[in-house]
């Protein structure tokens, strides 16, 4: 286990480098752990953020990602599978990695992947989106993994490795570095069938495979299916107008926590969950927590 941070943010979009910003700058540790892209980074033109007019979405990014380089933040590429509120903190899978922190800011964005029929209903129940956090239920069972982020098939070879039966869905062609020994089905995994209340089988677009569970490897995940408990509204984040969740030491800010859906609102809702983490911790730290 790495050693604890005093705020970890997950995504690296307007929001996130905001947060991490000001975080920086009242002195407190953080790192921010993203993805490869974002958004903002595939827009043609930004015409409407005050004081820097008519760039394009990656100029605009690389200026964000240019101040907070200066003040010592890097964001850290992989994906975030799980959060687990623990003791006061907070315990986040970062590409199999267990990563510590006092408080955690949401920066995700938009989730834009629709859940497939049967992924929601048995989420928990044989659906999962880490592999090396739940893998070893399946020893010894069948499960298929849906290859949707880079580092998919190396979990794939993870649950080959612990003696789970893998077969492995994705578009293209077979990953060069899937272990031998995994079938492949090229395509997509189209739903998820149960019974008694557990994943019995997976449908792609071509099979229906026998299953006890479905590893579905988004690189970004949804931020309900991220951490258990965490209340949304109209399928976004709800927090109050200090960013905060219903769960103490967790912050949300940007277009997770909904409309509008605009770069200047990020960047402000990421200054605000920067300051109210900060008091929090500050807050714990005088009462000797």
């Amino acid at each position: 286990m790495s050693n604890k941070t005093d705020i970890l943010i997950v995504g690296g979009g307007p929001a996130g480098l905001s947060a991490a910003v000001n975080a920086v700058a009242r002195g407190k540790t953080v790192r921010v752990l993203s993805g490869e892209h974002t958004i903002l980074s595939r827009a043609e033109a930004i015409d409407n953020y005050l004081g820097l007019y008519h760039l394009t979405g990656p100029e605009l990014m690389k200026r964000f990602e240019e101040h907070a380089a200066a003040m010592g933040i890097i964001p850290e590429k992989g994906r975030v599978s799980n959060i687990l509120p623990f003791g006061g903190a907070f315990m986040a899978n970062f590409s199999g990695r267990i990563e510590e922190a006092d408080a955690v800011i949401l920066t995700t964005g938009v989730a834009k992947a629709r859940a497939i029929p049967g992924e929601t209903e048995l989420l928990g129940h044989g659906v999962s989106y880490c592999a090396t956090c739940d893998g070893m239920l399946y020893r010894g069972k069948k499960a298929v993994v849906w290859g949707l982020a880079p580092d998919a098939a190396e979990e794939a070879n993870f649950l080959k490795g612990i003696g789970v039966e893998v077969a492995y869905v994705a578009r293209g062609e077979r990953p060069e570095e899937l272990n031998e020994d995994i079938a492949f089905y090229p395509g997509r995994v189209a739903a998820v069938e149960g019974a008694e209340g557990r994943v019995a089988a997976v449908q792609t677009d071509a099979d229906t495979i026998p299953a006890d569970a479905l590893f579905i490897l988004r690189s970004a995940i949804a931020p309900a299916a991220l951490i258990d408990g965490l209340e949304m509204e109209d399928g976004f984040v709800k927090v109050n107008r200090q960013m905060e969740t219903n769960i103490p030491g967790l912050y949300a800010a940007g277009d997770c926590i909904g409309a509008p859906l605009q770069i200047a609102n990020a960047v402000g809702d990421g200054l605000v969950a920067a300051q109210q983490a900060a008091k929090h911790l500050d807050q714990k730290a005088k009462k000797g927590e």
